[in-house]
Order: structure tokens, then C-alpha cells, then sequence
């Protein structure tokens, strides 16, 4: 079984990154576990902490069937507080606990694509895992990608889901449905700015946020994604 796991920093998770674990969920047919990243080390925290954008997936997902929180990268970070978390050792942590033989997927964005070869050890990443890519409009995926990820990703490209199945790392798909315009910038800045923002999140995850006064403060625009 496909082993499918969807990371990002969640701050806050939003209506976009629910709808493309669900389609995730529905191509493939198996749980996706969303995976909320750390507090970076060495500075500020972006919006919200560690412990509650990881409380804030768990009100989105209560009521989603295949959709799961994966703390591991917390979990981590509390074993070490000084260590960066980077998707290579997250990748090889799961190799090491599902085995060598196991399918294992990670489900990016389309710009997280064109970012890759920016990532640690990123061609590494190719022998560890399968990438799910689902666009964003006006991504750019198409108009074409930088020619030192275009050889890497030659012959990899499918678009029949068992592929990613039959093998346990190594294959690229393309998922038809489109990452939404939501973005947790844009969220923190209309929190932020005293402008309408409920709409683009879950109702719990909503209160949540009003109950504990979160991105109340305008130097939540500086966080990540």
C-alpha cells in the first residue's frame, strides 16, 4: 500500500490544503497524513507554534475520513531544539520505519516543484520517495522547468496512479486537481489587518484561531507558508 504523506508548515492550515489532501485521498484511495513542520530554530516563531498549528489540523481534520495528523517532525524537533528540519531526514526516518520496499509518497505544490533543487540533498529525495505535484494557478508549471530539474525528473513523469504503488520511490504524478488561491499569508494578513478571513478555513479551525487571539499581530506576515 501507498504510503502518502503531505508536509508544510499549516500556518494556518486553510480550505486550499484541505482540498488537495482530499484529492489526494480520493485518487489514491489511502490516508494522507498531514505532516506540520517544526518551529524554526534560531528565530521567531512565524504565527502560531509548533504545538498549535499541529492542534489547529487536528480540529480540520476531525470530521475528514482519510485525512491524518503525522507529528513526527515535532516530535523530533523536541529530541534536538537546535536542529533544522529537512525533508531528507524526514524521508529517511520513514524509510527506516516502513522499510526499503515500502511506496512511499510525498504530495507537494507545483511551486515546491520548481523549488526543489533548492532543498537539502534534493536529488536524494527522487531515491526515497514518489512526488504528487498539484498545481497552483499561475504556478508556472507549465511555461517549463529550470533545465537542472528537468534532467532530473526526465523519465519519471506518469500519470497512472499504480505506478507509485508498484514501486518505492522514484515516480512523479501530476495530480488534475488544482491547488485553490487560499494562502496562509494572505490569511495572517487579513487577520492581521482586521479584514475577512473565516471564509477560508474550516469552522473550528476558525474559532480556534479567534479563541486564542492568533496572527492577531501584523508580525505574523513575516511567517512561511
Amino acid at each position: 500500500m501507498l504510503h502518502l504523506f503531505y508536509g508544510g508548515t499549516f500556518d494556518p492550515v486553510h480550505n486550499g490544503h484541505l482540498a488537495i489532501a482530499r484529492a489526494a485521498h480520493g485518487a489514491f484511495g489511502v490516508p494522507v497524513r498531514l505532516m506540520p513542520a517544526a518551529d524554526p530554530p534560531h528565530r521567531a516563531v512565524p504565527g502560531a507554534t509548533a504545538a498549535q498549528r499541529a492542534h489547529l489540523l487536528d480540529l480540520a481534520v476531525q470530521d475528514e475520513h482519510g485525512l491524518r495528523v503525522d507529528r513526527r517532525e515535532l516530535v523530533r524537533a523536541q529530541r534536538d531544539p537546535a536542529a533544522r528540519s529537512y525533508t531528507i531526514d524526514t524521508l529517511q526516518e520513514l524509510r527506516e520505519e516502513l522499510g526499503q520496499a515500502a511506496p512511499i509518497a510525498l504530495l507537494i505544490g507545483a511551486d515546491s516543484l520548481l523549488g526543489l533543487p533548492t532543498w537539502r540533498s534534493w536529488t536524494a529525495l527522487f531515491d526515497l520517495a514518489h512526488f504528487v505535484v498539484a498545481d497552483r494557478p499561475g504556478s508556472g508549471l507549465d511555461a517549463g522547468l529550470p533545465p537542472v530539474l528537468m534532467g532530473r525528473l526526465e523519465g519519471r513523469w506518469t500519470d497512472r496512479i499504480e505506478d507509485l504503488g508498484q514501486a518505492p520511490a522514484g515516480r512523479v504524478f501530476r495530480l488534475n486537481q488544482p491547488l485553490q488561491r487560499e494562502s496562509a499569508t494572505e490569511i495572517r494578513r487579513r487577520i492581521a489587518a482586521g479584514e475577512a478571513w473565516r471564509h477560508l478555513v474550516p469552522p473550528a479551525v476558525a474559532d480556534a484561531i479567534a479563541d486564542e487571539r492568533l496572527y492577531a499581530s501584523r508580525a505574523a506576515d513575516a511567517g512561511p507558508l
